[in-house]
């Protein structure tokens, strides 16, 4: 496995003296391809594989800031965070901006890169009690936000917003400028408004729209599965950085701009190796694979598998078992691989 430890060791080097693709702030971002933050999906394990890949940022998965207040003990896991991910953001949510403010004072102790304030969770459980994606409806309350905590802090604040609550109040210009004027450092955009949740097509010129609009960076995010696509939104809205969601947790060779097709089996492998230690280190033995499994599911998805060996593998409660399984299965169904470029 040497040579697929050197291909996912290989970012952290490719950064080093190289120069900033934008800034947040003052903070410079080595890179344009950023994993996004996904509730239950951007843990740790899975953002340091993605970090070690090339994705430029570290979102965490969001907080909420009566947990956060409150010493929830969920908290914790959720805000961990290694060294190397730098720079790292927070993602912080709440309808309340006093106790967002007092929320992203207590976690500033933890050292974050970045504060985030969620305003594109489209969860019922969030937006239907006016936090995430429910923000989008109230822009003089994002404004109170951003420059509450703009003032409040010494680190940047940004946002990841939706186009609006739903086809009728698509108000992303108000709120990206909203949160412009009022200190925000960097909006993120997905390119779907709360009510489609991840249905449809992103509208990648609404984002297009953001960025002629804003003078911050601004980074655009929905329908980015492929290398391809990857060019092609930055072509078309000449974003700062791209930041995938799904297609990372499908393939999260796409930060070292690989197609799925493009991933040998023993590369494929050493990620997997390398991610479910880091999780069973993480969350302990037995939950740790458990909660790795979503992932190999998703990562094995490309080969073509029998039901019941798939069944077999992701009810498989062994590490050691897992794993020889995984090599088995690779061993049988190689995925055809693309011609790699020459040079």
């Amino acid at each position: 496995m040497g040579f697929a430890q050197g291909v996912l060791d290989q970012s952290a080097a490719k950064a080093d003296g190289a120069p900033a693709a934008f800034h947040v702030g003052r903070l410079p971002v080595h890179g344009d391809l950023i994993l996004a933050p996904m509730d239950g999906v951007s843990d740790l394990p899975f953002r340091a594989l993605a970090r070690q890949l090339g994705s430029a940022m570290s979102y965490t998965g969001f907080a909420n800031a009566i947990e956060i207040l409150n010493g929830s003990a969920r908290v914790g896991p959720v805000l961990a965070y290694e060294e190397f991910e730098r720079p790292v953001v927070f993602q912080l949510f709440d309808d309340d901006p006093g106790r967002l403010l007092q929320a992203a004072l207590k976690v500033r102790e933890r050292n974050p890169d970045i504060i985030d304030i969620n305003m594109g969770c489209s969860a019922k459980t969030v937006a239907g009690r006016g936090a995430g994606a429910g923000l989008l409806v109230e822009p003089k309350k994002i404004g109170q936000i951003f420059a509450a905590l703009s003032r409040a802090l010494d680190i940047p604040v940004t946002g990841k917003i939706r186009l609006g609550w739903d086809d009728e109040s698509r108000n992303y210009l108000e709120v990206a400028r909203t949160i412009e004027e009022n200190g925000g450092a960097l909006v993120a955009v997905h390119g779907r408004t709360k009510k489609q949740g991840y249905t449809g097509r992103a509208d990648w010129d609404a984002i297009a729209e953001v960025k002629a609009a804003v003078s911050i960076p601004v980074i655009g995010n929905g329908d980015v599965r492929s290398v391809a696509d990857i060019d092609a939104m930055k072509e078309h809205t000449r974003v700062d950085g791209v930041m995938i969601g799904r297609g990372a947790m499908e393939n999260p060779w796409l930060f070292q701009r690989l197609d799925r097709r493009q991933v040998p089996e023993e590369i494929v492998y050493a990620a997997i190796e390398r991610q479910l230690a880091h999780s069973l280190r993480f969350y302990g033995a037995g939950r740790g694979l458990i909660l790795f499994r979503k992932f190999a599911s998703r990562y094995l998805a490309a080969y073509d598998m029998e039901k019941s060996q798939r069944d077999a593998l992701l009810t498989c409660e062994d590490p050691p078992a897992f794993l020889r399984r995984v090599g088995e299965l690779l061993a049988e169904h190689p995925a055809f691989l693309e011609p790699r470029a020459s040079g």
